[in-house]
């Protein structure tokens, strides 16, 4: 199948120069003009492994109004707070055939794909796979090659041809997917682990491995874990993991999984951007006010990320 990847930062990078390399025909489109001339400028991105082998890749990058290519599937990453302007800007591209595969950050992005594609046809999921933009034109994949795993699930909750044939291409990519059938449980499941390691990390300034060492990291991660599966029980969502089980998937996340990764969250705000905190912890307890609960810790943490914002910006 032929892929077109909207979002071409680190995730999309990664994503797409992976299916690129693993036989598929791929197109990258932005609405970041300085990623776009600086690809075109040098005839590619330049894409190291932890730092290492830096190399030119040749891609093929388009704004969405220069770009007149038919995709099979789209994989969408974008940051939540862009979404609807490059689905906006990208919608003349879009087609009742198309598949679409988000596996991104936070929650907020599925009602906006569902104006743009037929619900049977929508695929999110989690990925957990590390990935550093450099800067334009520069990726740092993290890890060695085949690290990182993700989940797929359909919309619907019924994986049909189609998904399989995106999961046999991404198996063959070394992205490592597993189909589910639980939609709302797989996002969560993710959305809870970002609730912990990307804020906690960001608001510290440090590695998910460094963050797991502190003698506080476990307490710290039960409070924000206990409640936001509080909120879902409310909420009727049933998760994939345990309260126990989130917390070990937390530990296996900074000590195994990406020990060295500074989340994508701190990425941000290091580079002076907004992050996704109001669709990660802001999420969680925005949902839980709709079934008459208060997510406290997870309102408090998220409005610490915009004080140290908007202390950055001062």
């Amino acid at each position: 199948m032929k892929y077109g990847v909207l979002g071409a930062g680190a995730m999309g990078l990664r994503y797409g120069v992976l299916l690129q390399e693993a036989g598929f025909p791929v197109d990258f489109v932005d609405i970041w003009d300085d990623q776009i001339n600086k690809v075109k400028e040098q005839n590619g991105v330049y894409v190291s492994r932890d730092g290492k082998d830096k190399h030119l890749v040749p891609i093929n990058i388009y704004s969405p109004e220069d770009y007149s290519g038919n995709p099979d599937v789209w994989i969408v990453f974008v940051k939540q707070m862009q979404l609807d302007d490059a689905l906006k800007r990208a919608s003349h591209l879009f087609t009742k055939e198309q598949y679409v595969v988000a596996p991104m950050n936070g929650m907020g992005h599925i009602e906006k794909l569902d104006k743009y594609f037929a619900v049977e046809k929508v695929i999110s999921g989690t990925a957990m796979i590390a990935t550093v933009l450099n800067g334009v034109g520069d990726v740092d994949f993290m890890g060695k090659s085949g690290a990182g795993s993700m989940k797929l699930v359909n919309q619907n909750e019924t994986p049909d041809e189609t998904t399989h044939q995106i999961s046999d291409d991404f198996t063959k990519a070394n992205l490592n997917p597993e189909i589910t059938t639980n939609f709302q449980g797989t996002l969560m499941a993710k959305v809870i682990l970002n609730s912990v390691c990307n804020t906690l990390c960001t608001m510290f300034s440090i590695k998910m491995g460094d963050f797991i060492q502190a003698p506080t990291a476990e307490a710290l991660s039960k409070q924000l874990i206990n409640e936001a599966f509080d909120v879902c029980e409310r909420a009727g969502i049933t998760l994939l993991n345990t309260r126990e089980e989130e917390w070990q998937a937390v530990k296996f996340a900074s000590t195994v999984g990406m020990p060295l990764h500074y989340p994508s969250m701190y990425q941000d705000m290091s580079k002076n951007r907004p992050t996704e905190v109001d669709y990660i912890n802001g999420y969680i307890y925005d949902l839980g006010l709709k079934y008459h609960y208060e997510a406290t810790t997870h309102d408090f943490v998220r409005n610490l990320v915009h004080l140290a914002e908007f202390s950055r910006a001062k």
